[in-house]
């Protein structure tokens, strides 16, 4: 019987059904994880995820589908590499679809697997099949995905397999679908097939700067009395991160962080992201990495408004960035259209160490712009330490409030793990964790990223938990309680799979960030301020977290509300967390 040939086929495949052919190809691709809630219209593929070959990749087991998403989310944002998750056919993808949104507006590549069908009506059991079927399932999420597929055919697998990670890995990154009829997945293979070296389908290297753009970037940032540089994506790849700190100590240049991921080390004395506004002030020339929202982070912004001030001018502006290449017309996560005077389209990891050797040709054997340099040196270490104190003095008024304040949780929780190995993974509150942690790799903040919405932080959390699992590094999430009580299920994912995380709830009692918006409208209305908590406060009953940790299996601790305690019950988690499992200590309070 003839042999048959995938494009690029290397050796025989030996899947027995169509199913198997998904799980031969995610393994070569050293895919470790499937994320799901159990499904029938994706049951030859959990067959084959359990059964073909010894198994593999692994499951979680996760009790909604946003869940799901989120872990995928999480362990990409933790080791830049994707891992899969599988939603229901229609009625999982619509679960899932907030969390593929978050993925899509952080860049995250994440392969999301779906099942459907049959696609052949006179094969469908009546109502329920017919309900959970659609036309083109990718339809439902084609405006906040790389790409989608579904596959006619076995043959067409390991095709639609490898495209799919292809592009999702291919920067600027993003999650993919790919969607399989149950005919396709169950279907008996008749003719031998081969499968394909996978090491022939890699994602293309990321696009270097164009030479005179950057060398236009490096004239103007060694002849600028005052350049500022805003990094918000950049430690997406953390080899970027070096790079920027020798630009920044080349050039004597503030550097804001974005906080999308970490991009510049909070101990540094260059660091303004503690005086933003004041550093951008007097900026002649901003030069830009892979900022989402280039209106909103070279202006004044009021909290609850439009601008509060103008757009800081006279300003050039440099921007490096990928973003331009992926964009869709659906949600507006475009943000603002900004001026940007020297547009350059290229990975910040490949086009940084590029600009700083430029920088220093530019710079080298002039004396007059070195003794420049050092003088603006000294004033922007002068402001980080300003900001630093401001934000100190906040600090020492807010210590013994109760109930707790952010600064108290914060400092106390750095206290218990700054001599450890550590990621925070979430990060609830105003208070900048930057003024009292020391950030200063990667790893050590996975916080922040997504679209937005509510339900992100605990399954992405989880995520991270499990690409760190084994490694020693402590795990901690800070987490609202409104974020929590959209997904306080993903607890049983956690004491299962015996995930070590610290979990602490910043228990504010409200969905407080609305109450910030009433007070708004109230004051513009004329109306009573005193209202702004109706209908966000979330009392009467008040929750008791550490209760509901308990019905999981996973230890609780709390409520507690006197900062005096705090310590010792943090403490006491902590050791649960270093046996290697998931603890909750359940936070009372401030509003932020």
């Amino acid at each position: 019987m003839q042999r048959s040939k995938a494009p690029g086929a290397e050796r025989p495949s030996a899947a027995e059904y169509g199913s198997d052919v998904i799980v031969e190809v995610l393994k070569e691709l050293g895919i470790p994880f499937v994320a799901l809630n159990p499904g029938a219209s994706f049951r030859g593929l959990h067959d084959s995820l359990v059964n073909f070959q010894g198994g593999g990749p692994e499951m979680l087991l996760c009790p909604h589908e946003e869940i799901a998403v989120a872990i995928a989310h999480g362990y990409a944002r933790a080791t830049g590499k994707p891992m899969a998750c599988a939603l229901h056919d229609v009625v999982g993808l619509q679960h899932g679809t907030m969390a593929i949104f978050n993925a899509w507006c952080d860049r995250t590549p994440i392969i999301v697997l779906g099942g459907t069908g049959p696609m052949d009506s006179s094969l469908r059991r009546p109502y329920i099949d017919w309900v959970h079927t659609a036309l083109v399932q990718g339809n439902q999420v084609r405006d906040y995905v790389k790409w989608d597929d579904q596959p006619g055919s076995v043959a067409a697998i390991p095709e639609s397999v490898l495209r799919g990670y292809r592009i999702a890995t291919t920067e600027p990154q993003g999650p993919v679908y790919l969607c399989f009829d149950v005919e396709t997945q169950e279907e008996k293979i008749s003719q031998p097939m081969d499968l394909p070296n996978v090491a022939r389908f890699a994602p293309p290297a990321s696009p270097t700067a164009d030479p005179s753009l950057l060398y236009e970037a490096a004239r103007l940032l060694v002849r600028a009395e005052w350049p500022v540089i805003v990094a918000d994506n950049v430690g997406r790849h953390p080899g970027a991160i070096k790079a920027l700190v020798e630009l920044a100590e080349l050039l004597g240049a503030g550097v804001v962080d974005g906080g999308r991921r970490f991009n510049f080390p909070s101990t540094h004395p260059l660091d303004v992201t503690l005086s933003r506004e004041e550093a951008l002030a007097d900026a002649d020339v901003l030069l830009g990495l892979d900022v989402v929202d280039l209106g909103g982070a070279s202006s004044g912004v009021k909290d609850r408004s439009m601008l509060d001030s103008p757009l800081y001018a006279p300003l050039t502006v440099i921007h490096i960035s990928l973003s331009d290449l992926l964009q869709h017309s659906w949600a507006t996560d475009v943000q603002r259209l900004h001026p940007v005077d020297i547009p350059i389209a290229a990975d910040t990891a490949e086009a940084l160490p590029q600009l700083v050797e430029l920088c220093r040709k530019e710079l080298a054997g002039d004396s007059t712009r070195q003794q420049r340099i050092e003088a603006r040196r000294q004033r922007v270490e002068a402001m980080n330490k300003q900001g630093r104190e401001k934000v100190q003095q906040q600090i020492r008024s807010a210590w013994d409030l109760k109930p707790i304040s952010a600064a108290r949780l914060y400092g106390e929780l750095w206290e218990l793990i700054k001599g450890r190995t550590w990621s925070l993974l979430s990060a609830s509150g105003r208070l900048p964790v930057r003024s009292i942690w020391d950030f200063t790799e990667a790893q050590q903040f996975l916080a922040g990223g997504g679209g937005g919405g509510l339900g992100y932080a605990t399954g992405s959390s989880l995520g991270a938990a499990l690409a760190f699992k084994g490694t020693g590094r402590t795990c901690v999430s800070v987490v609202g309680d409104g974020e929590f009580m959209m997904t306080p299920n993903a607890l049983w994912t956690a004491s299962h799979h015996e995930l070590p995380l610290l979990m602490v709830i910043f228990n504010n009692r409200s969905y407080y960030n609305d109450e910030g918006h009433q007070e708004y409208i109230a004051v513009q209305r004329n109306r009573p301020v005193e209202n702004k908590g109706v209908g966000i406060h979330i009392t009467d009953p008040d929750s008791d977290y550490a209760a509901l940790a308990r019905s999981f299996s996973v230890a609780g601790f709390g409520p507690v509300d006197d900062p005096a305690q705090l310590r010792g019950v943090l403490a006491e988690a902590l050791k649960v967390v270093d046996s290697g499992k998931p603890a909750l200590v359940d936070v009372r309070t401030q509003p932020r």
